[in-house]
C-alpha cells in the first residue's frame, strides 16, 4: 500500500490584515481541502471555513453508497468517490447560502475551493472558482485544474493570451463560487499518482505573485513538505503578497 506524506502554510500575505483563506490536512480521510473567501468585513473567512468543514464533515460522516438516495444528482460518468467529493462540494455551497440567509450581514459572501481525494492511488479532484491544483511529476509542472476565471474564459476563446491573462485588471474576476446563487458545481477530474508525485493545492495568492516557473523550480527543491510550503510562501510575499496565500503539499512517497 502506498504511503503520502503531506504538509500546508498559511500566510496573511504583505498588503491585508485579515487572512480569509482556510485548508484541511486529513490524512485519515484521504482528504485535502484549501479554500479562499470573499465578501469583506470577515465574510470570506466564514464561508471559507464553513466550506472547508462542510466537506470535511460530509466525508466523515457519509454513509452513502452507490444504492443510496443521494442528495444531488448522482453522475455516472464519475466514479464512486468523485461523486462524494462532487456532492460534500454541493453540501457546503448549500451551507454557506443557509448561512449568509440567516446573517444580513453576510449576503454575498462566498468562496472558491479545491479539495483533493487519494483512493486506490487515484486522485480525485473537485474545484470550484479560480484555487488551483497542479501536478509536479518528472520535473514537469502540470495543471490539474483550469480556473472559473474571466480571464481563464478570454484565454479559451483565445482574446487574451496566458502572459496577457497573468496582469490584466480583471484577473481577480471568478464565475463560479460557493455560496452564490445556483448550484455552483465542482468540476470533478480523477489522475492515477505514480511513486515521486506531488501535488500542489493553492489558493490565488501563490499563483498571481509567482510564476510557474518558479512554482516548479521551488518543488523541484522539494525534500521536506514544510520547508517546500515555507518556500512557496516567502516566494509570494517577495513577489508583492497582495493577497492571502495557502499552499498544501501532498506526495506519494512509494
Amino acid at each position: 500500500m502506498s504511503r503520502y506524506s503531506s504538509a500546508a502554510l498559511s500566510d496573511v500575505g504583505m498588503k491585508r490584515t485579515n487572512n480569509e483563506d482556510a485548508y484541511a490536512l486529513r490524512p485519515d480521510l484521504g482528504l485535502y481541502v484549501v479554500a479562499d473567501g470573499m465578501g469583506g468585513h470577515s465574510c470570506g473567512e466564514v464561508a471559507s471555513k464553513i466550506a472547508v468543514s462542510q466537506i470535511v464533515e460530509f466525508l466523515e460522516n457519509s454513509r452513502l453508497d452507490e444504492e443510496s438516495t443521494w442528495p444531488y444528482a448522482y453522475d455516472d460518468s464519475l466514479s464512486f468517490q468523485g461523486n462524494k467529493l462532487k456532492t460534500a462540494v454541493s453540501a457546503a455551497n448549500e451551507k454557506i447560502q443557509e448561512y449568509a440567509g440567516q446573517h444580513a450581514e453576510s449576503r454575498g459572501m462566498g468562496t472558491t475551493v479545491v479539495a483533493a481525494m487519494v483512493h486506490d492511488d487515484r486522485l480525485i479532484m473537485s474545484h470550484v472558482g479560480d484555487s488551483r491544483a497542479y501536478l509536479f511529476r518528472g520535473g514537469a509542472l502540470s495543471a490539474l485544474t483550469s480556473d472559473h476565471s474571466w480571464v481563464n474564459e478570454q484565454v479559451k476563446m483565445g482574446f487574451l493570451s496566458q502572459s496577457e491573462a497573468q496582469h490584466h485588471p480583471f484577473r481577480n474576476v471568478i464565475t463560479k463560487a460557493l455560496g452564490t446563487k445556483g448550484e455552483a458545481l465542482a468540476d470533478v477530474s480523477e489522475t492515477p499518482l505514480m511513486a515521486g508525485d506531488l501535488v500542489l493545492l493553492c489558493t490565488d495568492g501563490l499563483n498571481t505573485m509567482v510564476s510557474d516557473e518558479k512554482i516548479a523550480k521551488l518543488l523541484s527543491e522539494a525534500r521536506d513538505l514544510d520547508k517546500a510550503c515555507k518556500a512557496l510562501v516567502e516566494a509570494a510575499n517577495e513577489g508583492g503578497g497582495e493577497d492571502n496565500v495557502t499552499v498544501l503539499l501532498l506526495r506519494r512517497d512509494e
